[in-house]
């Protein structure tokens, strides 16, 4: 059939099972806004209230859901717009396909009115990119960044299409989407010697990161810590890889980790990571880090492979396929006096924090009790995306959403309002800071314009409390530029935007009002007043050894 190019990004998007699209329209890309229209009973479009949120919430939609999420946006500063929400989306491996519109191809490299090369800007942060400049070449090109973004290891693909060739015509076929398969490089020996090394050790320690999320390797990872009679222990993306609430369940590691997590791992003598990069912010000190174990380094991504750490042993592939595979080596272990071991660490070094006052902590721990820890959980960046790292029992995957490798502030609502179309049978919170609050707090119109049923916690201590934290430790207490003692007043923007507001500043209030947040279903801000001076406990000091993890009584 003869299709324009408008026609045929929408039909490409059907065929790929896209039923939701976030964006912001524009002069370049009218006509698929136009096409757009005509489909909308198949393909609902979420008109956000700037271009990051439309990519954040494209992003929060992907990783709630499992699918790719879509976002589009107009030529020059619509589509550079979007380039902090791919970046947060390559760094924590993000499927996303990212559709803007550029000026017609005559007018390209004059300079030319909202014109700008987004797939150079793009080009470090996106798996590939790609700028269409033939209708004859669409289609091809809009099921390959499909393919691309969902395949391997997965991220975002940008694909920016010139404006007349949205508005010229070609024959368009329908093609059924290729069926993704699971890749698995490794070889019988290697896996062999995975297992001598696992049969061998008598303090073997798993360190779990989100590619078991990514890989729905969930059932895999928890048969195979009972196979081998291990702790485990995760990083931030890893939440909800394995169950919370398990004995074998020690936290998180590295920087903000648990001294349970951080201690033992220094002290095994096998380490298997599990699609998991070795980030700075988990391993510390890289010359210090688990230095008396092997490593065994599972992930999808053969790049990742000795990059930060040396291992001895590694299996590259998807790490569903290569659980499977490995747990057929293996014959079952018991570790006994390790495992005791580390129930004496968890014993000894609880998480703890002011019992006496309202505080962060606190206020995640009711939102656990109140949900039952059901719940689909969203954060920003800083002091209290690690609390509510630290304080919420995460027992199924996709059920926390963050920023981790980029840590963007301005993240979570729209994250929040993806998750929570995509997911519309969850309770769907974003927890974050004012300091980051502020950055996207727009997006609370995009929930009132479509009535989701989002809640939004604003911890709010009037500063930037993670840099303070910093600046209180490291920096002699020189607060530059963190203070905000200004006179905003969240619970009057909320409503002003359209949404239901409770200010909270005692205890005793926060589980009523999450209560009554729940039965409104509908857009509710909750403002939760704590002191500046709380801090994150444990903390490991940048570049020092994780087995340097202090808390506030090492520190009293």
């Amino acid at each position: 059939m003869q299709l324009n190019g408008s026609e045929i990004v929408v039909e490409c998007l059907k065929e790929q099972g896209v039923d939701t699209v976030f964006g912001y329209p524009g002069g370049s890309i009218l006509n698929i806004y136009d096409a757009l229209y005509k489909h909308s009973d198949e393909i609902r479009h979420i008109l956000t209230s700037h271009e990051q949120g439309a990519a954040h919430a494209a992003d929060g939609y992907a990783r709630a859901t499992g699918k790719v999420g879509v976002c589009m946006a107009t030529s020059g500063p619509g589509a550079t717009n979007l380039v902090t929400g791919i970046a947060t989306a390559y760094m924590d491996s993000v499927p996303m396909v990212a559709i803007t519109a550029n000026v017609t191809l005559p007018m390209l490299g004059k300079d030319s009115f909202q014109e700008v090369d987004i797939a150079g800007v793009t080009m470090p942060i996106t798996k590939h990119g790609y700028i269409v400049k033939n209708v004859q070449d669409l289609a091809d090109t809009l099921r390959r960044a499909f393919a691309i973004a969902r395949s391997g290891r997965p991220g975002p693909v940008l694909v920016d299409i010139t404006k007349d060739v949205t508005a010229a015509v070609c024959e368009y076929t329908p093609v059924l989407p290729e069926k993704q398969e699971r890749v698995c490089l490794c070889s019988r020996e290697e896996l062999k010697l995975a297992a001598d090394y696992i049969m061998a050790a008598k303090k073997p320690y798993i360190y779990l990161g989100g590619g078991a999320i990514i890989s729905d390797a969930c059932e895999e990872v928890a048969a195979f810590a009972e196979l081998i009679d291990a702790p485990v222990c995760d990083t931030l993306m890893g939440k909800g890889g394995f169950d919370g609430r398990s004995p074998r369940y020690t936290g998180m590691i590295g920087m903000h980790g648990t001294k349970t997590s951080n201690l033992g791992v220094s002290q095994c003598d096998l380490l298997i990571a599990l699609g998991a990069r070795f980030s700075d912010r988990v391993i510390g000190n890289p010359g210090k880090f688990a230095e008396g174990a092997k490593i065994i380094h599972i992930d999808v991504d053969a790049a990742e492979i000795n990059k930060n750490i040396r291992v001895d042993a590694s299996l590259v592939g998807d790490l569903k396929v290569v659980l499977q595979k490995l747990n057929g080596y293996l014959t079952p272990q018991e570790h006994g006096e390790w495992m005791q071991t580390i129930a004496q660490l968890k014993e000894k070094y609880p998480l703890r924090y002011d019992q006496d006052r309202l505080s962060c902590p606190y206020i995640i721990e009711t939102v656990d009790r109140v949900t039952e820890g059901e719940a689909l959980i969203t954060t920003d960046v800083g002091q209290h995306q690690m609390w509510a790292a630290q304080y919420y029992h995460y027992t199924k995957p996709r059920t926390f959403l963050s920023s981790g490798g980029l840590g963007t502030m301005g993240y979570g609502l729209g994250a929040c309002i993806g998750a929570q179309l995509g997911q519309p049978d969850k309770i769907c919170i974003n927890i974050a800071g004012d300091g980051c609050f502020r950055m996207n707090m727009n997006e609370l119109a995009t929930a009132s314009r479509y009535h989701i049923p989002i809640i939004q916690i604003v911890i709010n201590n009037h500063v930037l409390g993670m840099v303070r934290q910093w600046q209180t430790l490291f920096y002699g207490k020189r607060y530059s530029q963190t203070v905000l003692s200004d006179k905003v007043d969240f619970c009057k923007v909320a409503e002003g935007l359209g949404c239901a507001a409770i200010r909270v500043t005692e205890k005793e209030e926060i589980g009523p009002a999450l209560e009554k947040a729940i039965a409104l279903k509908a857009p509710v801000l909750i403002e939760c007043v704590i002191p500046e001076d709380d801090k994150v406990f444990p903390m490991v000091p940048a570049g020092a050894s994780i087995t340097e993890v202090f808390d506030g009584e090492d520190l009293r």
